[in-house]
C-alpha cells in the first residue's frame, strides 16, 4: 500500500453526490491533524467531486484515490 495510516473509514456507498462530498466533510472535521480518512464510495462521480473539494478546500489534502471494480477508495489527509 502507501506510506500512510488509515485513521477513520467513512462508508457512503449507495449514495450519489454531494453526499460523498458533504459527509467527508463532517467526518474530517472531527479528525486530528495528520489524521487520515478513508472513503468507500460506489458513485463514479466521486473521484471528480471529492478531488474538486479537496483542491478548493484548506486543510485538507487528496491521498490518493483508486478504482477497484465498482468501488471508489479515496483517501484525505486532515492538515493544519
Amino acid at each position: 500500500m502507501t506510506e500512510y495510516e488509515i485513521t477513520e473509514t467513512l462508508d457512503v456507498k449507495g449514495q450519489n453526490c454531494p453526499m460523498p462530498v458533504i459527509k467527508t466533510k463532517q467526518s474530517i472535521d472531527n479528525l486530528d491533524e495528520g489524521d487520515v480518512l478513508e472513503v468507500l464510495a460506489t458513485d463514479p462521480g466521486s473521484t471528480s467531486d471529492l478531488g474538486g473539494w479537496a483542491d478548493t478546500t484548506e486543510g485538507v489534502e487528496l491521498v490518493e484515490q483508486e478504482e477497484r471494480d465498482d468501488l471508489y477508495k479515496h483517501y484525505v489527509r486532515k492538515m493544519e
